[in-house]
């Protein structure tokens, strides 16, 4: 990075009141809170990518194959934020390929059609809350969220979606920090920095079996987030 542009990085953040920045080599302690930054102006996605460059800041890298960083319309109108990678992803470097990611494309091309509209799923964006896959799938844990969550409240800022979906407990917590959980969430709009977000269920758990009402209630919820959207 040129002289220039490190010193419109640390105006910026010293104008947002941030007084200590961790090298790429040298993550903070774990004590020490993560403050989440909007992205400079003009920050371009690829500019993000680049400066998590290959990231060793939380303990996620030590099993991760590959940084799923994530995938689609840099320019689209709506976000899909999911929790993290999993076996799949990291294998591919792209979120949501796996079973929960082949379902979220029929459900977003689906719904889509059902409704009259010619959208694909390259049309969106999605990513996750944290780029590297957690080991066995657990759940994220905080300090892995506030540290990769930096490089997620970059990515909103950049892309300047007109909403946001967030799919699963995980990414409630991420962006909208309410401890209820998603059924008592699903289907209502709060905010992240003046965006709209919907919150819904994570594809994986509409996966199980037993989960046939929640499935008609996600697709409800995506019905409701397309119609704001694009209409």
């Amino acid at each position: 990075m040129d002289t220039d542009r490190l010193r419109q990085y640390l105006e910026f953040y010293q104008d947002l009141g941030i007084k200590t920045v961790y090298r790429r080599d040298s993550p903070p302690p774990a004590e020490s809170p993560v403050v989440h930054p909007a992205g400079p102006p003009g920050e371009s996605l690829l500019q993000i990518m680049q400066d998590i460059g290959d990231c060793h800041r939380c303990r996620l890298h030590e099993g991760r194959h590959k940084i799923v960083f994530g995938v689609g319309n840099e320019r689209a109108p709506l976000v899909f934020v999911g929790e993290g990678p999993g076996a799949d992803e990291d294998a591919q470097g792209i979120p949501f390929v796996g079973r929960a990611g082949q379902l979220l494309t029929q459900m977003i091309e689906g719904t889509a059609k059902k409704e009259g509209m010619n959208l694909r799923r390259e049309d969106v964006y999605i990513c996750n809350v944290v780029k590297c896959r957690p080991p066995d799938n657990r759940t994220p844990e905080p300090d892995e969220m506030e540290i990769c969550g930096q490089f997620l409240y970059r990515q909103l800022v950049t892309i300047a979606p007109r909403a946001i979906c967030v799919l699963g407990g995980t990414a409630v917590k991420a962006l909208i920090g309410h401890k209820e959980g998603v059924t008592k969430m699903r289907g209502k709009w709060f905010k992240w920095r003046d965006i709209p977000v919907m919150v819904t269920y994570h594809p994986s758990f509409l996966l199980r079996g037993y989960n046939q009402a929640a499935k008609r209630e996600a697709w409800e919820d995506l019905k409701k987030v397309l119609h704001f959207v694009y209409d």
